[in-house]
């Protein structure tokens, strides 16, 4: 099958949702086989960085009372909670030191998944001229998807990285019905072997 080849260019930027350890395995909410994104996502890391391209990272910061959290009638359990080792971004991922790290979910009556909210990255994407987004991480059908989806409705052009997200799967297809409705909503799924 033909795959149309990508080059990265001026005003293309990557962002990360959500690796952080809390979330991979042997986390408070971890995602199955969620390291497994950690060095394929090195690996378009290694692609952005010669070329001087914006790399970000998104974190959930939660306060210890979030509303998310099980205790206060949300539907996960504790995790992420700011300044914890749960909280903190996979030291296996290599996080150039250009890279942006946004927190999101701060307050504890904010339920939150994009990385468009209250974060401000819509106006650093601006002013640093982004027109094309490339969104790996975790949770496909959480973090990413909203991150892709509000990433479309404010005209960015999205492609999402199909080899390097993982998804909670709360219901059993629900990773793969986020990929469905990210495409149906006009993001590319695009994977390594497309890059030249």
């Amino acid at each position: 099958m033909y795959m149309k080849k990508i080059s990265l260019t001026t005003g293309d930027a990557l962002i990360i949702t959500d690796v952080q350890n809390d979330m991979l395995p042997g986390g408070r909410l971890a995602v199955q086989m969620g390291d497994a994104v950690i060095p394929t996502l090195n690996r378009y890391i290694k692609l952005f960085r010669p070329k001087n391209l914006p790399v970000i990272a998104s974190r959930d910061w939660h306060p210890e009372d979030h509303c998310s959290f099980k205790p206060q009638g949300g539907e996960w359990p504790p995790h992420c909670v700011a300044e914890t080792v749960g909280a903190a971004i996979a030291s296996d991922l290599e996080l150039p030191d250009t890279a942006t790290t946004l927190s999101k979910s701060t307050r504890s009556d904010q339920h939150a998944y994009s990385c468009f909210e209250d974060t401000g990255l819509d106006e650093q994407l601006q002013q640093r001229h982004i027109k094309r987004l490339f969104v790996g991480g975790l949770a496909t059908d959480y973090g990413v998807m909203a991150t892709v989806m509000d990433g479309l409705k404010r005209g960015y052009q999205v492609c999402f990285l199909e080899d390097a997200i993982r998804a909670i799967n709360l219901n059993r297809l629900d990773g793969i019905r986020a990929e469905r409705k990210m495409y149906a909503k006009g993001a590319i799924p695009v994977t390594l072997e497309q890059f030249q």
